[in-house]
């Protein structure tokens, strides 16, 4: 078949160029005779611009034996229009020769178009049993490659594109998944490329059917149900590809998807077919869900562009939008809407906005379901702890470990087998205060959260803090080590987050005692960080003498060892006023 299509190409172009004399003897005809050989280039078919500046390739070549060797005929049909493409830059060179340029690039487009109508119309009449077949063939081919494609893009946009969203979901509140879009991106590209030359492919035959039909002819029949297809297909695709890149925040926001009236946020979306044909040409448009009254003031309308990617992607990136309602819950809308946001008016609701945004983004992995908190399910333990961990992650660049997670869960359900089946209601969480306290349990993870951020990050990060231990485990933990070993855990009694250390100490007698100081709070870390306090602390012993008693972080690890890269103890060449003050900042506690 590619043998035939390639001859009777062959055959066109002999058929034009085996009318021509050399072009010089051409123009010294006399008139009439010039007029009649010019009346052969009249038209697209094979222009009188092409022959003439092609001249000396064009009568250089041996026509006669393309005539028999198909290949020979391919190579000087594609050398013809690399000459064309050659000759078009040489305008492109030339200040006056827009005309010639412009027409060049449509002679090189005619030549394509019409040897493929010239061949298919020699094929039908050559054989009309055998080109029925041929085109029955052919459509039933692009059917198969619609059942294909059909198949790629349920896969795509069902399966890839959902996980991502999830990926995306959980990385909001902390999760380390990888949400990049690069492989999403090139698959979508790739593919719609293929659908819009599909569509272009049976546009192409239609113009057949207009200039050439014949009986049976299969094209009118089969090629609509076709094109509607490929149309269905490229709208579901190109629908599916814009995503909300980065979700809605404040820049210095507690998180994503908390919102302040009045406080600007950012947004930016993704068009995952990459073409930069479109760079700069389509526009998206914020608006927002009807859900409750709303208004987002700013630029709401950018036009997708490369310059704002960092790896050339097509996105709008919304810096500077403006939210002004005070009501909960609603979505940034583009071609495609971001996760629920919450809209606070004052800081203080800072807190438990966040705890809506962990538990919706926990748990409903549809960011539709603007009801969830109507009738919230509850968390089954490993999600709950899993997202806790997240927290700690973001936080201090670590997550909780086995043992930091089972005495939350002992905390939290008592001493158990397993806690894979314990639950968590939301009310639990964040509405319902700890036994023995004024707070939730939500507020005072959260009071922890913020003081490991502010104050105890490297310490955290480092492992140097063992955080969640219950004090009966405390004890037995510190009597089995030697005098002076201590560790680090966060107080159970304060509402904004507090930390403690305690230490063992043994009598004279060998027998051992666990001593604790009073929790530092933010406000004690903010004078002083608690790497000094280690260094420094002292308890007074007999005769008033200080003594600092800690000597091991758990296990066995010399204080200074631990800590020592954190003190922050000035030089006099660091702090002149030390040449004059010779004091220390210290906590003392009395035995």
């Amino acid at each position: 078949m590619k043998c035939l299509l390639l001859l009777l190409l062959l055959l066109l172009l002999l058929l034009l160029f085996c009318r021509m004399t050399q072009w010089e003897r051409l123009q010294q005809l006399d008139t009439v005779y010039s007029q009649r050989a010019f009346d052969l280039y009249n038209g697209d078919e094979f222009p009188m611009d092409v022959r003439h500046y092609l001249a000396h390739w064009i009568e250089g070549q041996d026509w006669e034996r393309a005539s028999r060797d198909s290949s020979q005929a391919a190579f000087l049909f594609q050398v013809l229009l690399e000459n064309l493409d050659n000759q078009f830059s040489r305008f492109a060179q030339e200040r006056d020769s827009f005309l010639l340029q412009r027409n060049f690039r449509r002679y090189k487009q005619n030549f394509q178009h019409n040897i493929y109508y010239y061949v298919c119309k020699k094929i039908m009449f050559m054989n009309h049993a055998v080109l029925v077949s041929l085109f029955q063939n052919f459509l039933s081919d692009i059917s198969a490659i619609l059942n294909a494609a059909d198949v790629l893009c349920s896969a795509l946009i069902d399966e890839e594109l959902v996980e991502w969203k999830r990926r995306q979901q959980k990385s909001c509140i902390g999760a380390p998944d990888d949400t990049s879009l690069e492989h999403l991106e090139k698959w979508f590209t790739q593919i719609i490329e293929c659908m819009f030359q599909l569509q272009m492919f049976l546009q192409k035959l239609d113009e057949l059917v207009g200039k050439m039909t014949y009986e049976n002819d299969p094209i009118p029949v089969q090629k609509p149900p076709l094109q509607s297809r490929v149309d269905t297909l490229l709208t579901h695709l190109i629908k599916s590809s814009f995503v909300v890149e980065n979700q809605p925040s404040m820049p210095q926001g507690r998180g994503l998807l908390v919102l302040r009236t009045n406080v600007q946020f950012s947004v930016k979306v993704r068009l995952l077919y990459k073409v930069p044909e479109l760079n700069h040409v389509m526009k998206v448009t914020v608006s927002v869900n009807k859900f409750r009254k709303f208004n987002v003031l700013g630029t709401l309308s950018k036009a997708l562009n490369m310059a704002e990617s960092m790896n050339g992607g097509m996105v709008a990136d919304f810096r500077h939008l403006v939210s002004t309602s005070i009501k909960l819950e609603h979505s940034i809308n583009f071609p495609t809407s971001s996760l629920p946001v919450v809209v606070i008016s004052n800081s203080s609701q800072q807190q438990s906005a966040w705890a809506s945004v962990l538990w919706f983004n926990m748990l409903c992995p549809d960011p539709e379901n603007v009801k969830f908190f109507e009738t919230s399910p509850a968390a089954t333990w490993p999600q709950f702890g899993e997202m806790l961990s997240w927290q700690f992650l973001s936080c201090g660049k670590r997550c909780l470990h086995n043992d930091q997670l089972e005495t939350l869960a002992i905390k939290l359900f008592g001493k158990q087998q397993s806690y894979d089946n314990c639950k968590i209601s939301w009310t639990k969480f964040s509405k319902e205060n700890l036994p023995d306290t004024n707070f939730t349990l939500w507020v005072w993870l959260d009071g922890i959260l913020n003081l490991v951020k502010l104050y105890l990050s490297d310490l955290w990060s480092d492992g140097s803090i063992m955080g969640f231990v219950s004090k009966g485990k405390e004890r037995l933990l510190l009597k089995k080590k030697q005098n002076g070993t201590f560790l680090l855990r966060f107080s159970e009694s304060i509402k904004d987050g507090g930390i403690t250390f305690s230490w063992v100490q043994y009598a004279n007698d060998g027998t051992p005692s666990v001593h604790t100081v009073k929790p530092f709070t933010s406000t004690d870390l903010k004078q002083i960080a608690l790497p000094d306090i280690l260094c420094n602390f002292r308890i007074m012993v007999a005769e008033n003498i200080p003594v600092n008693p800690l000597c091991y972080l758990y296990p066995n690890t010399p204080k200074d060892q631990a800590f020592g890269k954190y003190y922050s103890e000035k030089t006099e060449e660091e702090n002149p006023y030390l040449k004059y003050l010779k004091t220390k900042l210290v906590f003392v506690s009395k035995e």
